[in-house]
């Protein structure tokens, strides 16, 4: 899309670009706190490409069909946000001098959900690099899904731009050779090769070959020897959007706070204001009013602001062709709408599978396998995979194909084992929107993907993590692979609902809360077969969906009250029935979910565990870190204290406690001392 500009158009570009460079400086000399040598360096190429490349309508940023644009070195911010002011968003010149100032809408680093045209939070670098593939990605599925011949309804292309730190970053590793191998031709990143970073220049730790390297993912690269140079940008972007069968990088070689006399190509500009007297050399040195502060000039103004005269003009287009779609294939143009808003079908959970009936015991990962494949014959939006552990983690759907290169409808997603990539990849298909994105491996890997976790947790993005093999009763593999801290470590993260269901029919509760969550979601899942639960006695309110309910219940008031979550709450139905051999009554309560139970009313609280039963006993396989607020007292948990060991699991629960007899033991130590 060329947004009605002619391919040069120096004395005005040199306007606008110097507007953006002087913006930039301005508010970040205001805030006294902020990162001016990057925007001043990418000025040109993000100059040119908003204004002649992007397909964008400032005047409804959430336009389906938009080109998505994610600056994965979000310290740079100032340029994102002066562009988006120069082209019309709802981002004012007071919103520009608020800068990193409280409530303000142009934060530090770019944030979702709180600046109209920000596309995905970024910051923590090669976050945005692999949020920019999971985009690309989502793209491709969606246009396979619904494009018809002559109907081309999902047709846009994700830019990024990111820096030497991100590529630094072995998350933007695992994403680039992903994206390389999928051949997504309509992803294309802008490289900020200003060869700086905080500590100095790159070359005392990074000295690879980039373009080598991305050659080597089956990325096309192309290489702008001035980044300073709008005509030379131009035609990079321009054959970048020419390669259909391949992801594009665009290595810029910029200079870091450009123009600046005594700051330019030196790590002083990187993360500090330029300083008072600085701003103003700089500002002389570029031709700018020396002594104006947040200047905009009208005749950059206006030429930028054609972004919203085109926008209007492309979205209307669009909205055309998609009226015409409409009457031709109405059932797809509906399933496109409903898609893109996120709307679930009515019904949708009315064939999961009843495990009530089910012999023997099953494996929580083996129900939810179960589980997710009847969700997925009536949600299509719902697609994932896992890294490399399919087969363990149950994640595959069965009634679809793969999605690989130019076989973009599938929806079973082969991420390698990229952990950390996979984790933001899932995030930026959430953020595009039209896909219901999941993705799994061993909970003991969460730890690869944590940073990607907490971002979409900050972001409240509805994606679901499939974590299996959660104890050590993963057994002969060791504590290497048996999770001890890592429920208390995801259960820390604001915002992510972590679930440990204790059998396959909390199981299938756990994945209706996970599909119509508005935030992420973490089903924490076994390895080895757990009984069905009986549920004969539990309490007459509440259940999985409250985060914790009665499970078993004695006639009178408890003596003890029993918490367990997921494998180890039929140990403590054992250690109950046990204890009312010996005349103790004890109220058993599973507790899948502390996230959700904190949600529910003081009443249904105080409903399940009792305010004046003080004999509680928790007992979980996992670091007893969080259990205090339930029990009181660190006494008063059966947890790990230490990693696991390399033996069979059923020997390992056995040896570290887990055995009905031992919370029996427990139990009637704490009755006794009350």
């Amino acid at each position: 899309m060329n947004n009605g500009f002619p391919q040069s158009q120096a004395p005005t570009d040199e306007l606008c670009i110097n507007t953006i460079r002087t913006l930039s400086m301005d508010a970040i000399q205001k805030a006294n706190s902020g990162h001016p040598g990057a925007p001043m360096g990418l000025a040109p190429a993000a100059y040119i490409l908003w204004t002649r490349f992007l397909k964008h309508n400032p005047g409804n940023p959430d336009w389906y069909d938009r080109d998505r644009f994610v600056l994965s070195g979000g310290h740079a911010s100032m340029v994102l946000y002066s562009m988006l002011h120069l082209t019309g968003y709802d981002l004012s010149l007071d919103d520009i001098r608020d800068f990193r100032q409280w409530g303000s809408k142009t934060p530090g680093h770019p944030e979702y959900r709180v600046t109209p045209g920000v596309e995905t939070t970024t910051g923590p670098l090669g976050q945005g690099v692999a949020n920019a593939v999971g985009m690309a990605m989502a793209e491709r599925h969606l246009a396979a899904r619904f494009n018809r011949p002559g109907h081309e309804i999902v047709d846009h292309h994700t830019y990024m731009v990111c820096g030497d730190g991100d590529l630094m970053e072995g998350i933007s590793a695992e994403a680039a050779s992903f994206a390389g191998h999928l051949g997504l031709g309509k992803l294309i990143c802008l490289y900020d090769d200003n060869q700086i970073t905080i500590e100095g220049r790159t070359d005392i730790t990074f000295t690879e070959d980039v373009g080598r390297r991305f050659k080597a993912y089956n990325w096309q690269v192309v290489v702008v020897e001035d980044g300073n140079d709008p005509d030379l940008i131009y035609k990079a972007i321009e054959s970048a959007r020419a390669e259909a069968e391949k992801p594009s990088l665009i290595m810029l070689n910029t200079l870091i706070a450009f123009g600046s006399p005594n700051k330019q190509d030196s790590s002083d500009a990187h993360g500090a204001p330029l300083g008072d007297e600085e701003v103003r050399l700089t500002k002389k040195n570029l031709g700018c009013p020396e002594d104006e502060c947040f200047c905009v000039p009208e005749e950059g103004f206006d030429t930028c602001k054609k972004c919203a005269e085109t926008g209007n003009t492309a979205e209307a287009l669009w909205q055309k062709a998609f009226d015409v779609y409409h009457k031709e294939h109405p059932e797809l143009a509906k399933q496109f709408t409903d898609t893109m808003k996120g709307a679930l079908k009515e019904g949708w959970d009315a064939d999961l599978p009843d495990f009530s009936e089910t012999e023997g015991p099953v494996a929580t990962r083996a129900a939810s396998g179960k589980i997710l494949n009847a969700l997925a014959e009536k949600i299509p939006e719902l697609m994932g995979g896992s890294a490399d552990l399919a087969p363990s983690n149950k994640t595959i759907i069965e009634s679809s194909s793969d999605f690989q290169k130019d076989a973009w409808n599938g929806r079973n997603i082969r991420f390698g084992v990229r952990e950390h990539a996979m984790g933001a990849i899932l995030s930026g298909m959430a953020l595009h929107g039209g896909i219901r994105p999941y993705g799994g491996t061993f909970l003991v890997f969460a730890d690869y993907m944590r940073p990607s976790i907490r971002l979409a947790a900050l972001m409240k993005l509805p994606v679901i993590y499939v974590f299996t093999h959660d104890s050590i009763a993963v057994g002969e593999d060791g504590p290497t692979h048996q999770p001890v801290e890592h429920l208390a470590s995801l259960r820390i993260i604001p915002g992510l609902t972590v679930i440990r269901p204790a059998d396959a029919i909390e199981t299938a509760e756990a994945w209706k809360i996970a599909i119509t969550a508005s935030g992420p979601v973490a089903l924490i899942l076994s390895r080895q077969k757990l009984p069905l639960l009986d549920r004969s006695k539990s309490g007459p309110q509440g259940g999985p969906a409250n985060g914790a309910y009665v499970l078993a219940d004695s006639n009178d008031k408890p003596d003890i009250i029993l918490i367990a979550t997921g494998s180890e709450v039929h140990v403590a139905l054992e250690a109950g029935c046990m204890l009312a051999e010996k005349n103790i009554s004890a109220r058993v309560v599973s507790m899948p979910s502390w996230d959700l139970f904190e949600k529910t009313s003081q009443e249904y609280k105080d409903s399940v565990l009792l305010p004046d039963v003080s004999a509680r006993l928790a007992i979980e396989a996992a670091l007893p870190l969080g259990w205090e607020r339930y029990v009181g007292s660190s006494d008063a948990i059966i947890g790990m204290t230490d990693f696991g060991a390399s033996a069979p699991g059923g020997v390992l629960l056995e040896k570290f406690g887990f055995t009905p007899e031992n919370v029996v033991q427990k139990a009637m130590t704490l009755v006794g001392g009350q």
